[in-house]
């Protein structure tokens, strides 16, 4: 029994479903935090969302791929679950490291939208006076 081939038959499944379940959770909770990134602007938060879970699949998917090779030998059944524990880890550290990346940005943005609502006046002036006319 080739064990390179088991750890790579439960590394792939694993890794994937980790990666999706983790997309679908952010998508779906993320969404109330975007709308208030965006001002409640639903159709933008909606569509940042998309695109954030599309970029989020591509950059997590190609990682598993890419880690999916295993330069140890593997030649028994220890030899797995230590490959797979080290490739599962790295794969969810990315996650962590992506999310929290994701999140910085947009409270980063969500603050300079609240700092320019501040700064605006509550109602529109309603007449200019001229210099000296205080």
């Amino acid at each position: 029994m080739d064990y390179a081939v088991v750890s790579y038959a439960a590394y792939l499944p694993i890794a994937t479903g980790v990666t999706v379940w983790v997309a679908r959770t952010l998508s779906r909770n993320g969404r109330i935090f975007l709308a208030d990134v965006f001002s409640g602007d639903d159709r933008l938060a909606d569509a940042v969302n998309q695109l954030l879970v599309v970029g989020f699949y591509l950059i997590n998917l190609g990682f598993v791929a890419l880690w999916m090779r295993n330069n140890e030998v593997v030649t028994d059944l220890k030899d797995v679950f230590n490959a797979l524990s080290y490739k599962l880890g790295t794969v969810l550290l990315l996650l962590g490291v992506m999310h929290l990346g994701n999140v910085y940005v947009l409270n980063r943005i969500r603050r300079r939208g609240s700092l320019d609502k501040q700064q605006r006046p509550p109602v529109p002036p309603q007449a200019w006076l001229q210099p000296g006319q205080a």
